[in-house]
């Protein structure tokens, strides 16, 4: 009804609920044990936060993506340049171990389709980075463990700056724990320490039936600190954090060197110094140390068997990061609103079969606002974007209809939205308005890849100034994945 007012009708059909942000329709998908390769365990190294800046060579190869490159067959570390040769060849001469590098220049994705998003891996090693992680990949990075992935964190002294833009490994790793986007609230139940050791041998504890200090790499003894860092270990927060090699004079909560954790499906390694995975050689002009081969230490072994248990390699859960079989599919619960408010949630009236304003399809939709006086209307559904998929697609067909001439002022808008579990605004994807308004409906799409593997909320709100009415009315949504 083009330029008529509505009038505030009683509906009767029973709300999902008096919140906005309830979760009992979200739809927990892809979250069980994810799918991994027959044999081939995925590892992504970082190399695109710095980590050969300075002295730092924290490379497995100058080929990159693919160390393969450099070399199909290594057998000796100098096949493959880079101060985490050592590592990495150790790893490929397996024949159980996929190996890639993600370059300098890139960032760190979950849920699209580059050969190097981390959804195609079972662990992230991150060896010292120097430059903090965008808002992005530090929701990338969260929603990878959260679904299964590995992460290996390896930090340095605090000060360590290598790059001199303000900011180090000890601070990045902090960030990263504390200000993101999926858990904040300390989720691995550690906090990497604001120290500078200049020199210890911290040593493993006595648990010969943790996979980490007793793997198929050998046993782990000692570790090394060259000039490195410990963590604060918070049980409190979560349960599962472990110290397994401490420095030495301490146990228990602090100075813990090596630290294991879990967090959802994934685990995470902490490692408080870079020097031990350093194996002296890499490219020309960098002042190098074999902590790798350190005789009074076990570091190999150390960053073989954490590898492995990080991958899932060992046979037990773990690993697999949200990389296995895409469930495609639509995921929203009653998308064209014909069962009434279920699984909705909104305001009074929005869901309706009130022919003042015709559905696209059947006979329900949602109509907000519409009333020519000062109103605010809402809608919202929780919803869980399954991981393991490259397109995430929200769609929705809106029709807007106004009293209002203008032909450039927004009076009354409708915002659509993204919002976090907690009820965070993670994206405003469009903000529609009288000036919007056309005969029958139009499809408006966008691109929801980016949230794979989280619970949010697609909340629609609609703002209506104090005269002449403009009425916002959706059908036949939908959340399609493939």
């Amino acid at each position: 009804m083009p330029g008529s007012e509505r009038s505030r009708r009683i509906f009767t059909t029973a709300l999902a609920g008096v919140g906005l942000l309830v979760t009992g329709a979200a739809l927990q998908v892809g979250t069980g044990t994810p799918a991994h390769a027959a044999t081939t365990h995925r590892v992504l190294f970082d190399n695109a936060h710095a980590e050969t800046a300075g002295n730092a060579d924290w490379i497995i190869s100058t080929s990159q993506p693919d160390p393969l490159g450099q070399d199909s067959t290594p057998s000796a570390e100098t096949d493959w340049t880079g101060a985490l040769s050592s590592w990495g060849v150790a790893l490929q001469k397996t024949g159980d171990y996929s190996l890639k590098t993600l370059p300098s220049g890139s960032s760190l994705a979950y849920g699209g389709t580059s050969a190097t998003d981390l959804s195609n891996f079972d662990t992230l090693v991150l060896p010292e980075p120097n430059t903090p992680f965008t808002s992005a990949e530090k929701t990338a990075i969260m929603n990878f463990v959260k679904n299964g992935g590995g992460l290996f964190m390896i930090s340095d002294h605090t000060g360590a700056d290598r790059n001199n833009d303000g900011y180090d490994a000890v601070e990045i790793f902090n960030d990263l724990m504390t200000n993101n986007s999926v858990d904040s609230t300390d989720p691995f139940g550690f906090s990497v320490d604001s120290l500078s050791i200049s020199s210890d041998h911290p040593a493993a504890i006595g648990d010969s039936t943790d996979p980490v200090l007793h793997g198929s790499f050998g046993t782990v003894t000692k570790s090394l600190i060259a000039s490195g860092t410990t963590a604060t270990l918070k049980p409190a927060d979560n349960a599962a954090v472990k110290g397994l090699l401490y420095r030495t004079g301490y146990s228990g909560n602090t100075g813990a060197f090596f630290a294991t954790s879990t967090f959802g499906s994934g685990r995470v390694a902490f490692w408080g110094d870079s020097s031990p995975i350093d194996d002296g050689t890499g490219q020309s002009g960098n002042t190098l140390y074999d902590g790798w081969n350190d005789s009074s230490a076990t570091d190999a072994a150390l960053a073989l068997n954490a590898t492995e248990w990080l991958s899932g390699a060992s046979g037990s859960s773990g690993g697999g990061g949200g990389g296995g079989t895409c469930t495609a599919g639509q995921f929203l619960a009653n998308p064209g609103f014909e069962s009434g408010a279920t699984s909705w949630t909104a305001s009074s009236g929005v869901v309706t079969n009130d022919t003042g304003e015709a559905a696209r399809t059947g006979s329900y939709k949602a109509w907000l606002n519409g009333y020519g006086s000062a109103h605010t209307d809402t809608l919202a559904q929780s919803v869980t974007v399954p991981a393991g998929c490259t397109s995430a697609t929200l769609s929705f067909y809106l029709h807007v209809d106004t009293a209002e001439t203008t032909t450039s002022t927004a009076y009354d808008t409708l915002k659509a939205q993204v919002l976090s579990s907690g009820g965070t605004v993670l994206s405003t994807l469009a903000t529609y308005s009288n000036l919007n308004a056309a005969s029958g409906y139009t499809q408006r799409a966008f691109n929801l890849a980016s949230y794979a593997g989280q619970t949010v909320t697609i909340k629609f709100t609609g703002t209506e100034g104090s005269t002449l009415q403009t009425s916002f009315v959706l059908d036949d949504t939908a959340l399609t994945v493939s």
